[in-house]
């Protein structure tokens, strides 16, 4: 079941959330910061070889970014909580694939706490501008059959809080 607005208010998803934010069937995410990448990341099984890929935050002009057409990393400002019987996904609004780009998320498990991190790629041949804390994904809820018997405890637990 997808968790509609009135749930999400009193769930305890997020701290300060913006009213504007609310959609019926979900939550509006937004842009705190975009990266380039510099680096070539590794991925292997077991995490033993994992090397994330290093970034560099982008600089706002006049409260904008402009990104000319690529991936780039983006940090959202939302805080979220995952509860043990729930998880979420995020997509992209449809007016950030009406300007020619997207939104890449991986699954919030249950348990997951962070300001989480996702992949903006820009297929736009012109490029795109983002005033900072546009409103790029919505995050939908979805409630668990039964709570999950073990919670998230990964690498990314608590990431960005102190962005």
């Amino acid at each position: 079941m997808i968790l509609p607005k009135h749930h999400l208010k009193s769930g305890g998803f997020f701290e300060n959330i913006h009213e504007s934010q609310y959609q019926p069937a979900g939550i509006d995410i937004t842009l705190k910061e975009a990266c380039r990448f510099v680096s070539a990341g590794k991925i292997d099984f077991d995490n033993s070889e994992r090397k994330i890929s290093e970034t560099v935050p982008l600089s706002y002009e006049n409260h904008e970014v402009k990104l000319a057409p690529g991936a780039y990393k983006v940090i959202f400002n939302e805080y979220v909580k995952i509860p043990a019987d729930a998880a979420a996904l995020c997509l992209p609004r449809s007016s950030l694939l009406r300007c020619g780009a997207s939104l890449e998320c991986a699954v919030w498990d249950p348990g997951y706490e962070g300001r989480s991190e996702a992949l903006l790629i820009v297929r736009n041949e012109h490029g795109l501008v983002l005033k900072r804390n546009a409103k790029i994904g919505q995050m939908v809820f979805f409630r668990l059959a039964d709570s999950a018997k073990e919670l998230y405890e990964g690498r990314y637990k608590g990431e960005n809080k102190d962005k």
